[in-house]
C-alpha cells in the first residue's frame, strides 16, 4: 500500500470496541475498530479480523461474536484485550455467556451478540456479517473511536 494511502485511511474515524467469541469453554476477546452496521432489517453487523487472531479461528468455530460499546471514560479498559494470553484477559473480569455462548461483558456502554450469517475475504481481513440476535444499551455515555485512542490500526495484525 501506498504511505500516502495508508495516512489518509488513517484519518478515517471508527469506534473502537472489545469484540468477544467463544467456542465451549475456549473463550477469548480483542480490540475492533473496522466494524459496521450493514442493514436495518435484518439488524447486520459486519467486523473484520485478520485471519491470524485467535479471535478469527472461535467466530468460524462458534458462528457468533459480540461486539461491546466502550465509555470514552474507559480507555483503559482496552489494556487487558491486547495481550496474547485470553486466560489472562478475562482473569477477574466480571463476564455471563450470552445466548449464542460468547461472552458478554456488563462493563460497556452496549452490546451487541450476533449470530454469524456469511463471512467474506476481499483482502487480508475476514468480514464477519452477524445478525444482531440479542443486545442491549447498558448506559448513556459517549462511545469512544479511533479519535480518543492511541495509534491507528492500519490494518497489520
Amino acid at each position: 500500500m501506498k504511505t500516502e494511502w495508508q495516512q489518509a485511511l488513517g484519518k478515517m474515524v471508527y469506534g473502537i470496541y472489545v469484540l468477544t467469541t467463544g467456542n465451549g469453554t475456549a473463550i477469548n476477546g480483542m480490540v475492533a475498530s473496522w466494524v459496521s452496521q450493514v442493514s436495518h432489517d435484518p439488524p447486520l453487523i459486519m467486523a473484520a479480523v485478520h485471519p491470524n487472531r485467535y479471535c478469527h479461528a472461535l467466530i468460524r468455530q462458534s458462528g457468533a461474536f459480540v461486539l461491546h460499546v466502550i465509555a470514552k471514560d474507559r480507555k483503559d479498559f482496552l489494556s487487558r484485550f491486547k495481550g496474547p494470553n485470553p486466560t489472562a484477559k478475562f482473569s477477574g473480569l466480571e463476564w455471563r455467556k450470552g445466548k449464542t455462548g460468547c461472552p458478554v461483558l456488563p462493563d460497556c456502554i452496549a452490546y451487541l451478540e450476533c449470530a454469524v450469517k456469511e463471512s467474506l475475504q476481499p483482502g487480508n481481513h475476514t468480514l464477519f456479517i452477524g445478525e444482531v440476535v440479542a443486545g442491549r444499551l447498558t448506559a448513556d455515555a459517549d462511545a469512544l473511536d479511533t479519535g480518543d485512542y492511541d495509534g491507528v490500526y492500519t490494518g497489520k495484525a
